[in-house]
């Protein structure tokens, strides 16, 4: 490492002390040789002479300590609670001001959006919204110090019920998937939701996990989210009370089938009649959108005709929207006869000169959709029923531009049918030949001008038969379904069980059941069934001895069951 300069020059002196600073010294001669033996030591130098030591620096005299700075205190910050305001338009929020000294003055805010105040007293700042929008209001006191306030006006995404939602039904009992679904329905029609806005609720709050018994009375309070983009979110509670009403079962007088035109072209109305308190009915609608076209919707509504309240008591099952005609129908034929069983059913009350949408079902493009409903009026007077296509995009409250009904290109069945159920009872001994019952055989008389009713769709038919075996040993017998109208799904409550047959073939045989009856024995077979819509019906079902063939649910088997309670 390089010295620093100052000690270079306080070491050259000693450095060169030899010459310089002793010239007296004279130089020392080589020795002389002398034999080793006998050598003479050399004699010792003259001893350098120490150097003068250098006289010690003076110290610097210490420096005068400088004072420490007081530090200057931080200004109190203003404070506002909430730290940013989400304000309904044509309501008002108030924001909490703290820390503030002397006069308040604002700047800022779009006075399109919101108007704001300031309560000195108070130290409350008043927001009311305007119009949607974001802006900011910016608050300084006299000590020059600000804070400044965000804020978001928006509409609500929607209101909901302020009073406890009555929920009527019947059921013997209701089961707790029915009054589910009717207290999800219930929630769903009483909020009102902005455009682009939805509900959302979990079904597993509602707390319904049992059978709702006959009289049996239910309160429930659900919690609810009504949310959408540029909202303001609502957090509330409804409240319901659910009734199970004892109602004695409707036994219907006609049927009413709107099936024309099946193909959908235009909107308008598809269906009207009166609905009288004695004169109870079924009702059946099957219809479809066509590919390309606008998506539209079913609506089928109940206008009561009196000054008085009415009541409506309905059961229905609905099937679709589905681009499938016979799954359409056989939904519907299927969740008609498990609430028909238990005469599980809605009660709704249309106020005077009321009215109340029974079904609203989405028909999107190519798409059917279909429902079978039981109507009866338990109190009040006639009841005004329509049933109308609209666009989607139309308010289901809203009515059809003409009361004149739609017409069609191809013939289908509209009107009033005087039989709405055929019975059949008879005995079958395992010795006589195959029993054959006929489903769908008989087309039905219009009562209005119109197309006859082929293949019974809406009917009920209920079959009764006592089957005996006079023989010594049990006989094995079976019960079959056979279309012969075309292709065909099939839906049958046969001992209060539930068998289903997907598409089958016309000509084809596909055991539903099979029995062993004992020896010197018999039993009794309950068969009810509804012909499916979308489905080429007759079909018989033929009583015959077991063949042999796959049973139910086997591998092979188009049919398969589903217990009902």
């Amino acid at each position: 490492m390089r010295r620093p300069p100052f000690l270079a020059l306080i070491l050259l002196p000693a450095t060169l002390g030899i010459a310089a600073l002793h010239p007296q010294v004279a130089p020392i001669s080589p020795p002389t040789p002398t034999p080793l033996a006998s050598s003479t030591p050399l004699a010792s130098p003259t001893p350098l002479a120490s150097p003068t030591p250098l006289a010690s620096p003076t110290p610097l005299a210490s420096p005068t300590p400088l004072p420490t700075p007081t530090p200057t205190p931080t200004p109190v910050p203003i404070v506002l609670a909430p730290a940013s305001a989400l304000v309904p338009v044509g309501a008002s929020v108030q924001v909490a001001v703290g820390n503030t000294l002397g006069a308040v003055t604002l700047t800022g805010g779009n006075p399109q959006v919101v108007a704001v105040s300031y309560n000195s007293n108070t130290e409350l700042l008043s927001i009311s919204g305007l119009a949607p929008g974001s802006t900011s209001i910016t608050l300084t006191d006299m000590r020059g110090i600000s804070a400044t306030l965000p804020i978001l006006v928006a509409y609500p995404a929607g209101r909901t019920p302020q009073h406890t939602l009555l929920v009527r039904v019947t059921g013997e009992p209701a089961s707790a998937s029915f009054v589910l679904k009717r207290v999800a329905d219930a929630i769903d029609a009483s909020v009102s939701l902005r455009p682009g806005a939805q509900l959302v609720f979990s079904r597993s709050q509602i707390g319904i996990d049992t059978p709702l018994g006959v009289d049996d009375v239910l309160n429930l309070s659900v919690p609810v989210t009504l949310q959408g983009n540029n909202y303001i979110e609502v957090d509330s509670t409804v409240n319901l009370t659910v009734e199970n009403i004892a109602a004695p079962r409707i036994s219907p007088s006609s049927l009413m089938v709107s099936d024309f035109p099946e193909r959908l072209t235009t909107d308008g109305v598809l269906f009207t009649a009166d609905l009288h308190r004695q004169a109870p009915s079924r009702f059946l609608y099957f219809h479809y959108n066509p590919p390309h076209s606008i998506a539209r919707r079913i609506v089928l509504r109940a206008t009561n005709t009196s000054p008085e309240p009415a009541l409506l008591q309905f059961i229905d099952g609905r099937g679709g929207p589905s681009p499938n005609e016979m799954e359409a129908g056989h939904l519907s034929t299927k969740r008609f006869l498990v609430h028909l069983v238990t005469n599980e059913g809605k009660i709704v009350q249309l106020p005077g000169y009321g009215s109340v949408n029974l079904a609203v079902q989405d028909l999107p493009a190519d798409s059917i959709v279909s429902d079978l409903l039981q109507l009866r009026v338990l109190n009040g007077g006639l009841i005004h029923l329509l049933l109308f296509a609209q666009r989607a995009t139309d308010s289901p409250s809203s009515l059809p531009k003409s009361d004149t009904l739609l017409q069609g290109h191809h013939a289908h069945a509209r009107g009033i049918y005087s039989i709405p159920e055929f019975s059949y009872s008879t005995q079958w001994s395992v010795e006589d030949p195959y029993l054959e019952l006929a489903v769908g055989q008989v087309p039905l008389p219009n009562d209005l001008v119109g197309q006859a009713l082929s293949g019974d769709y809406g009917v009920l038919q209920n079959f009764e038969i006592n089957v005996v075996n006079p023989t010594h040993q049990a006989q094995t017998i079976a019960l079959y379904e056979n279309p012969r109208g075309g292709s065909a799904t099939g839906t049958y409550l046969i001992d209060r069980v539930l068998v289903q047959s997907h598409q089958v073939r016309a000509f084809t045989r596909y055991k539903l059941r099979s029995y062993v009856v004992p020896a010197r024995g018999f039993l009794r077979l309950h068969i009810t069934t509804i012909p499916d819509a979308g489905s080429s019906f007759p079909v018989r079902l033929i009583l015959a001895p077991d063949d042999g063939s796959v049973p139910a649910g086997a591998p092979g088997s188009p049919v398969y069951t589903e217990a009902i309670r």
